[in-house]
């Protein structure tokens, strides 16, 4: 796998710190929302609804959730809301009746709504349905907030490459990697000895195999720390979240994949720990509220108040770690084997998961069944040879089609044969 340049704003190497130009004036920051009504865009616009001198919401978009997309553009007089569901369009248009707030529906509305030029951009569409609206934002340049894990998952070279060539200033959400973020600032790459990304464990943390076995939806949907989406509350209880997030890391910072490591923190306290090569070990730390990370991209290169509560760690009274435990959770070690075979591998393990989550969660195959979906198209003779990069936005979406295809043809098999 061929490494990008990396474009964080606070690496070396990278773009330069530099207010957007109405911060600098003095005038509101203009702002799209990608996935606005998804966990990430809610408590974005809570932080915004908290300084509205400060920001001018331009766009926001939703899938399908016309109604409380409708209900957000009113409330912050967002100047354009679109969903990408043309079914949708009617009841949106409806509800804006008589606002300034222009309606509009279908995905080249969405990609168009990226596309319209504003100082910040929330990339925080769930799943590879993002891809394409985040590289419009990138194209577009500025600074993008970037909460959609697919873009560097599934096409972390095509999207590094397309961030360096418009000089987007880009500023990582997940808690780990704005953690990362921050514990790397102004680091030169040979200084970095390792970077450690915490994982909570999530609900199934001290579960047997046995009784992963008949673990239900809505028992992995209970995350003992954060509030979150379904799809990642999945990924988060089968730890593929984390598999995600080290191929994640591994093209928005400087190291390679051995200096990548989990380590299991069940108090979600400490977010990551970057280990440099005089022994030093800098970590961020902060209560569990994705409107710490959200806050910080919102205001950099300053910050800005959140609502969030502060951490008492004498109340806390102590923090614990544990290693991973990859015989339980093998999508640890799934997620590394595809970071080590190239970005096309990787695009078929986000693929897969996306569709073996969807099935979990309809409860058509078991918990332990979705890693084994995904292992199955990683070594289906038709992905091993394929090349191992993708060279378009063509080629991604390709590889995705196929992986998707792929899962869905095991899980007809998993419904023949019974859920194991």
């Amino acid at each position: 796998m061929v490494k990008q340049e990396h474009q964080l704003s606070n690496q070396a190497g990278g773009m330069k710190r530099e207010p957007t130009p109405s911060g600098s004036a003095g005038l509101p920051r203009t702002v799209t929302i990608l996935g606005a009504t998804g966990s990430i865009g809610r408590s974005t616009l809570d932080l915004i609804g908290r300084e509205p001198e400060r920001y001018r919401v331009v766009a926001l978009t939703a899938n399908g959730n016309a109604g409380q997309l409708a209900e957000l553009a009113l409330q912050h007089r967002a100047e354009l809301a679109v969903v990408a569901d043309p079914a949708a369009y009617a009841e949106l248009k409806a509800a804006l009746a008589g606002s300034a707030t222009k309606a509009a529906a279908g995905e080249a509305a969405v990609r168009e709504a990226a596309g319209v030029r504003v100082d910040w951009t929330m990339a925080a569409i769930v799943g590879a349905a993002g891809l394409v609206p985040t590289l419009e934002a990138v194209r577009r340049g500025g600074r993008l907030a970037l909460a959609n894990k697919e873009c560097l998952v599934a096409a972390g070279d095509l999207f590094m490459r397309a961030c360096a060539q418009s000089r987007v200033e880009l500023l990582p959400v997940d808690s780990e990697h704005s953690a990362a973020f921050q514990a790397l600032a102004g680091a030169a790459p040979e200084a970095i000895e390792s970077i450690t990304l915490t994982a909570s464990g999530g609900p199934f943390r001290s579960w047997s195999l046995a009784e992963l076995g008949q673990a239900t939806p809505e028992q992995a949907l209970r995350h003992p720390n954060w509030s979150m989406g379904a799809k990642i509350t999945i990924d988060s209880a089968t730890m593929m979240n984390k598999g995600l997030e080290l191929i994640e890391a591994y093209h928005l910072f400087p190291v390679t994949p051995d200096q990548l490591r989990v380590v299991v923190h069940p108090q979600s306290i400490v977010h990551c720990l970057v280990a440099y090569r005089d022994g030093s070990v800098l970590a961020q730390l902060s209560e569990p509220d994705m409107r710490t990370p959200i806050a910080l991209s919102l205001a950099w290169p300053g910050r800005m108040a959140a609502p969030t509560r502060r951490l008492d760690l004498v109340a806390l009274g102590s923090l614990t770690f544990e290693a991973p435990d990859e015989v339980r959770f093998r999508s640890l070690a799934v997620a590394r084997a595809a970071l080590e075979a190239g970005s096309t591998a990787c695009a078929l393990l986000n693929a897969a998961n996306e569709i073996a989550v969807g099935a979990f969660l309809q409860q058509r195959i078991g918990f332990l069944d979705i890693v084994g979906v995904v292992e199955a198209v990683l070594g289906d003779g038709e992905c091993t040879r394929l090349p191992q990069s993708q060279a378009s936005i063509e080629d991604v979406l390709a590889t995705d089609a196929l992986g998707r295809r792929l899962a869905d043809a095991r899980l007809r098999h998993c419904g023949a044969s019974g859920k194991r």
